[in-house]
């Protein structure tokens, strides 16, 4: 197959998309060109953070933090629902609107708060699979490391197909994760009756919960990926009247619903496995993705711990893919200049080669990524909050009281968290 058949796959689906919004084609087939943006977006809520936060967070306190996990997606489906929105209604992005419409000293001062959001981002990313690699194939891990920057660069070169080429390796990856741990869940055989209650049942037993509920959130909801949810959805099927947006619309919310509806499922799977495996069988010491791995091994046998590295090697590779993708799209909108693919991906993988090279605990790595993540994801949320808010940047489409209701209480939990945070680091009584 050529290039120049490659780059179609696109415009037949922008094609497809108009011919749904012209009432000429419907059912299940008018879902099909308007996914993608909400799988690309929802691979974020399944890297290798999301594998260290809840592989301790189950190992260490069994089902108890899954409402954590449950109420990080809901959160996270909320704020990717309003990027898109911003996206098809405004025809730009997230950071081209704060460029457009903020003070620009507090402009800069955001870009520069996104850009280490997204390399550390990529440390999470880069490092998860890297050890996956490692561990699968019996690699050195500054070897292994290297390996996954060169894949991701050749993956990332698809970009210049157009926007379907990568939308269907993302949606390949994600289908290779949530299948993974579809036979983790079965094989594991946790309690049913402990998940569904503490699905529901807020609490935070021990000292050491909140900091791993903080990384939940902060490898759960991605600041990356609202900003890049919104570059994504902007003019991908272009509209002509606000009824075509509309419809758009309803597409998109639909997308979200589904992608972050399975990526919430991986990650409450990936808990409940680690609880079922290690915390009920008197292995709380678990602390690492190595050790989980040569854990699993006598406990569930070889085929089960195959398919978890499997599974974190395929969110290594795909979420720094994607990590990538929004660092280049932060870097673009906020300061309208562009540098070339090879020298992003080397400034962004810096801080993996770093980690390795000075031997810090790959897993505690992953750890402390997402708590820098979780305590700058109040920026792009209260930025996208005031944005689309604002009749002046989406017209009819401006949020109503109850979305800015529900909005602002999960922008609030998240802030409340990030200083409760803060004030336990500071040494603070709680």
């Amino acid at each position: 197959m050529n290039k120049h058949s490659i780059q179609q796959w696109s415009e037949r689906t922008a094609t497809a998309g108009q011919a749904v919004l012209e009432g000429r084609v419907g059912g299940l087939r008018g879902w099909l060109p308007f996914l993608g943006p909400a799988i690309i977006a929802s691979i974020a809520y399944m890297d290798p953070g999301n594998f260290a936060t809840n592989i301790q967070s189950g190992a260490h306190y069994g089902y108890a933090l899954l409402w954590v996990v449950l109420l990080a997606n809901v959160i996270a489906m909320l704020f990717q629902a309003l990027s898109a929105k911003l996206g098809i209604v405004t025809g730009r992005s997230l950071a081209e609107e704060i460029r457009n419409r903020f003070p620009r000293p507090l402009v800069y001062c955001i870009w520069a708060a996104s850009e280490i959001a997204a390399m550390a981002t990529d440390l999470a990313e880069t490092v998860g699979g890297a050890v996956g690699l490692s561990i699968l194939f019996g690699l050195p891990l500054l070897w292994a490391l290297a390996i996954v920057a060169l894949i991701t660069y050749g993956i990332l070169h698809l970009q210049g197909y157009g926007f379907r080429p990568m939308e269907i390796v993302i949606g390949a990856f994600v289908s290779i994760i949530s299948l993974s741990y579809l036979a983790e869940i079965l094989l594991s055989r946790p309690d049913w009756g402990s998940f569904l209650f503490h699905s529901v049942a807020p609490q935070l037993p021990g000292e050491g919960s909140l900091l791993l509920a903080v990384s939940i959130i902060g490898a759960t909801v991605m600041p990356h990926a609202i900003y890049l949810h919104s570059s994504l959805a902007r003019n991908r099927i272009p509209t002509r009247s606000d009824a075509e947006r509309r419809r758009v619309l309803w597409y998109s919310n639909g997308e979200v619903l589904a992608a972050l509806g399975v990526a919430g499922l991986v990650n409450m799977a990936m808990l409940a496995m680690s609880a079922a495996v290690f915390y009920f069988s008197g292995h709380q010491n678990v602390a690492d993705i190595g050790s989980a791995y040569q854990t699993l091994m006598p406990l569930m046998g070889v085929g089960a711990a195959g398919i978890f590295l499997l599974s974190l090697l395929a969110s290594g590779l795909s979420s720094s893919v994607v990590g990538t993708m929004a660092g280049q799209t932060i870097m673009q909108d906020f300061t309208h200049f562009s540098i070339p693919l090879w020298v992003r991906r080397l400034v962004m993988i810096i801080p993996a080669f770093v980690v390795v090279l000075m031997g810090v605990n790959a897993t505690q790595a992953l750890i402390i990524s997402q708590v820098v993540l979780s305590l700058v994801l109040p920026i792009p949320i209260v930025s996208l909050l005031i944005l689309t808010s604002r009749r002046a940047v989406m017209g009819v489409f401006a949020n109503g009281p109850i979305i800015n209701t529900f909005a602002g209480l999960a922008g609030a939990a998240v802030l409340g968290l990030n200083i409760v945070l803060l004030m336990q680091i500071a040494g603070a009584p709680l």
